[in-house]
């Protein structure tokens, strides 16, 4: 069993959540990260505090290629989550996007590849390398937007169609990490994800909606819904996320090389409209949105297909939506004075 794990990003929310998972299960953990996201220093807190032994937290950015060769040297496998996630930054700032997500995620690799260990490298793309989808037949539905002829959503044989500069660099990561496991056989495997919501996440409109909705309704704050609300997106909650990564770490030989579209598939999907219903029977009040014009690029319903992790994996996820908005509320009320403006 891998014993050494390196987390890029590992103090962002799907990077705490990752770290907590391994250091649960006794490994060692090196978290790598600038802090730049919000929230990232009170989940690095979280983590030091309660994690006192087998952690150990590098603050520095994924441009120090030295530091990055240093740390994967050591590392069992390398966890690459840090990214610069939202498509509006990208559009605003692509240069920033680019040196982030593309340089960023080839100076990883190059560190992977140099390391005498070889290391079982993770990357975690995005739905967005497959665009708009607009020649999917999609179908207006009373609460939610669906598919008109793909009832398990779209699968890995999707072809690319890089939109927006994060799309773009997002996606030529993606396939940097594919071939370098053809190239130089180093064992690699991507993830495509979709909507990933838990506990550590500071959502905001730009990414990561659930929790945005969530708190902003917990708390009494303005919430914008952009479009008609009947954006349909699979969720997966970050606990179940977590095990399928301890999953392949711990046995990376059937999946190494391989890509998969990662979400809470078919049967956990969710509209705007229909989490707000959710927030409203949990909180025992009426939450009345205000409504936007739709973004550029935003899709009308996204779905992972997730056969193939399943077949190679056997694993599904087991938190249904209204099981994981419930457990993002508690945790929301549990901690007021991290969501002080």
């Amino acid at each position: 069993m891998s014993k050494n794990i390196l987390i890029t990003g590992g103090a962002g929310f799907i990077g705490t959540n990752t770290a907590k998972a391994f250091l649960d299960r006794g490994y060692h953990v090196t978290i790598f990260d600038n802090l730049s996201r919000r929230g990232s220093q009170k989940n690095l807190d979280w983590l030091t505090s309660t994690y006192p032994k087998n952690l150990r937290a590098v603050i520095a950015s994924l441009s120090d290629f030295e530091k990055l060769k240093t740390e994967a040297a050591a590392a069992d496998a390398v966890l690459h989550l840090a990214a610069q996630v939202a498509v509006t930054t990208s559009v605003t700032n692509p240069r920033q996007d680019f040196e982030v997500n593309a340089w960023g995620a080839f100076n990883v690799l190059e560190a992977a590849r140099l390391s005498p260990k070889k290391p079982f490298s993770l990357y975690t793309s995005t739905n967005k390398v497959y665009g708009g989808l607009e020649h999917l037949g999609v179908v207006e539905q009373q609460t939610r937007y669906a598919y008109a002829a793909m009832p398990e959503g779209v699968s890995e044989s999707e072809p690319l169609d890089f939109h927006s500069p994060y799309g773009c660099s997002k996606g030529a990561a993606d396939q940097y990490f594919r071939d370098y496991s053809r190239i130089y056989d180093l064992p690699t495997i991507v993830f495509r994800q979709s909507c990933i919501y838990g506990l550590h996440q500071f959502g905001n409109e730009d990414q990561g909606w659930v929790a945005h909705f969530i708190i902003s309704a917990v708390l009494g704050w303005p919430l914008t819904i952009y479009g008609d609300g009947k954006q349909v997106r699979d969720l997966l909650f970050c606990d179940d996320l977590c095990d399928l990564y301890v999953r392949c770490v711990e046995n990376p030989k059937p999946v190494a090389g391989r890509i998969y579209n990662i979400g809470g598939g078919a049967r956990f999907t969710l509209s705007l409209l229909e989490l707000i219903k959710i927030l409203e029977k949990e909180l025992s009040r009426e939450i009345k949105p205000a409504f936007g014009d739709w973004r550029p690029g935003d899709q009308r319903i996204y779905v992972s297909n997730t056969t193939s992790v399943t077949r190679d994996c056997g694993w599904k996820p087991t938190t249904s939506p209204a099981d994981g908005v419930r457990k993002l509320i508690r945790w929301v009320r549990s901690n007021p004075t991290l969501f002080q403006k």
